[in-house]
């Protein structure tokens, strides 16, 4: 017993403080996390998709029988492009010349922040700040996409873009508010700070072996609070022997260990420490439901675009074009201002997706189903917490030994696959994370019970990491006095 509180009482010194850090931080977490660029920001930022004079593919299209990969049909500096990847390579066509874009110059950078800036409407002016290597908010990206400019627009939010300067891509916004909040919430809590995070495998390592510290932290605590706890003679109820900061560490340790060890055990389990969640199981069912398009394909919706058969609205409403795959074809969907969709075939007439299509495709797989048909709410595998989720969706129990769900999204055909590592990665990393379980999802339901119980969480780790630093600090001095005690009895003797 003695092991291990002494056991308990180092790690608490060693890990306490970050795991106060952590729960501190969790209250910004809930609310922000690191600043991202979000796809209808991206979009907002791209001229309206002008395809006239279109679309000339030059001497870069491969083959026809080619697999269709990813690819975006946009604007770039007034000219239509088509993006897409070759290997590791990206590409970028103008479909007037059929010829490769060439790198931007810092003038055509200062553009193509102009029409982001006015599309998303921020205030103030375009300066470039030069390009960097990388930087806290470009740590995953700025690699990626070097030479990376760096652009502010001196508004009063602060706000601040990156642009690929090969590409013309912005890949990156924040404004001051996010970066302040960052700092207080997603960089510690995370342990997110520039200098650690551009290590991957070191900052892998130590965030694991940092929870796994905070998991046997937890779990021995929890041992020593049950058996410290003792009875009075005259009621013989249950009462912490200590008295002080001591007995409030011992009293909420007693109430909210359970949810320091499963807090802390869940963030351990979000890194997927070597690889014990690896893999969402649900079997080979999304390729065949959706299979893979050619380049044939898109040829020839570039060639109903350009003989003008394409069912096309107004140019001026769209703003991007990309592909969506079900049933072994191509489906460009075109993506209008405002969040609007719609969905073609690769002759350029519109294809809105039919339940019939859908059920088709389902009643030729391999394997026999549970229960089939359309889903208008949520369930506890397609849900939305912080985020909106496109419902009515079309949802597939298989009847494998999985049990394997597949959520088929109506308008686009877009296809998730949820087996049973999925699932358990679904209730021990967000439910059990951040509390989001069915009866807690409403709001503000879930912020006043996450917000108590992270308070409790914090004085646990909060008053045990103060009260071990003020013990072991004791314990130095004691063993300084013993150490000096033998010296001082000699010089006496003399």
């Amino acid at each position: 017993m003695r092991f291990i509180l002494l056991v308990h009482r180092y790690l608490a010194v060693a890990v306490g403080f970050l795991m106060t850090l952590w729960c501190l931080s969790g209250f910004v977490m809930m609310y922000q996390a690191m600043p991202v660029l979000s796809n209808e920001q991206r979009l907002n930022g791209l001229q309206p998709l002008t395809l006239t004079e279109c679309c000339n593919l030059g001497d870069y299209a491969p083959h026809d029988s080619t697999p269709l990969g990813n690819f975006r049909i946009e604007m770039l500096l007034s000219e239509p492009v088509l993006r897409f990847a070759t290997g590791q390579d990206n590409q970028i066509i103008s479909l007037r010349s059929g010829e490769a874009m060439p790198a931007l110059s810092s003038d055509q950078v200062l553009e193509v922040a102009e029409l982001y800036r006015t599309g998303n409407g921020v205030a103030g002016t375009s300066v470039a700040r030069g390009t960097i290597e990388t930087d806290q908010w470009t740590i995953q990206s700025a690699r990626r996409n070097q030479p990376a400019w760096h652009i502010a627009f001196n508004d009063a939010a602060g706000t601040e873009i990156y642009i690929n300067g090969r590409t013309g891509e912005v890949f990156q916004q924040t404004n001051r508010r996010e970066r302040v909040l960052a700092w207080l919430g997603a960089i510690p809590h995370w342990l997110y700070p520039a200098v650690l995070r551009q290590n991957g495998a070191l900052w892998t390592d130590v965030v694991v072996w940092t929870s796994i510290l905070g998991t046997f932290l937890a779990a021995t605590g929890m041992y020593v609070g049950i058996t410290r706890l003792r009875r009075r003679r005259d009621t013989n109820e249950l009462r912490s022997p200590y008295k002080g900061w001591w007995y409030w560490h011992h009293v909420s340790g007693l109430f909210f260990g359970v949810l320091v060890l499963t807090w802390v055990f869940s963030g351990l389990m979000t890194m997927n420490p070597w690889g014990a969640l690896s893999g969402g199981g649900g079997g080979n069912y999304r390729p065949q439901l959706t299979g893979s398009a050619q380049w044939s394909d898109l040829k020839q919706f570039l060639a109903a675009v350009e003989n003008g058969s394409a069912q096309l609205p107004d140019s001026g409403n769209i703003k991007q074009i990309t592909p969506t795959v079900f049933d072994h074809r191509l489906y460009p969907m075109l993506h209008l201002q405002h969040g609007e969709q719609r969905r073609l075939d690769s002759n350029g007439r519109l294809a809105t997706l039919q339940i019939a299509d859908i059920e088709r495709v389902v009643t030729a797989l391999d394997t026999p189903v549970i229960t089939t048909g359309l889903m208008y709410g949520e369930d506890s595998y397609y849900y939305g917490h912080k985020r909106e989720v496109p419902l009515p969706v079309y949802r597939v129990i298989m009847d494998d030994a999985e049990q394997t769900r597949i959520y088929i999204n109506t308008e686009t055909g877009a296809v998730r696959s949820l087996g049973t590592t999925g699932r358990w990665s679904r209730w021990i990393r967000t439910g059990l994370h951040d509390l989001d379980f069915p009866v807690l999802r409403l709001r503000p339901l879930w912020d006043i019970v996450v917000i108590l119980l992270l308070i409790g969480v914090t004085m646990v780790c909060g008053t045990g990491t103060w009260m071990s630093f003020r013990r072991i600090r004791r314990d130095i001095k004691s063993l300084r006095r013993r150490l000096a005690a033998p010296r001082t009895s000699k010089l006496s003797t003399h």
